[in-house]
């Protein structure tokens, strides 16, 4: 007898109240879309990371941050992504986004 998959964060945040959006989300999103071969997991949460402080999604960066660092992207890049977006996006943006990775990624040692 195989034991269950323990549920996903989708499942876990939405899969009460969006059953199929928290399917969508594990079987597409992250069973597929991030599975393919032609960019790196490390590239996607790059691309991924900006397109959210881009569009000023930062909520969702609580996600992605930490997922980034995992992925193989330092602190400092999504700081410099941060940096670099804020004369593109627009100010509000960065600033919203450089708490929300204040708030989700470790703390820097002196």
């Amino acid at each position: 007898m195989s034991n269950p998959k323990p549920p996903s964060a989708a499942q876990k945040s939405i899969g009460d109240f969006a059953p199929k959006l928290a399917d969508l989300t594990d079987e597409v999103l992250f069973g597929d879309v991030w599975e393919r071969p032609e960019l790196s997991k490390r590239d996607r949460s790059l691309i991924t990371c900006a397109a959210l402080v881009a569009t000023g999604k930062s909520e969702q960066l609580d996600f992605h941050f930490p997922r980034a660092i995992e992925n193989g992207v330092t602190q400092e890049e999504l700081v410099e992504l941060i940096t670099h977006l804020a004369f593109y996006t627009g100010w509000p943006n960065a600033m919203s986004a450089v708490a929300r990775a204040k708030a989700v990624l470790p703390k820097k040692q002196p």
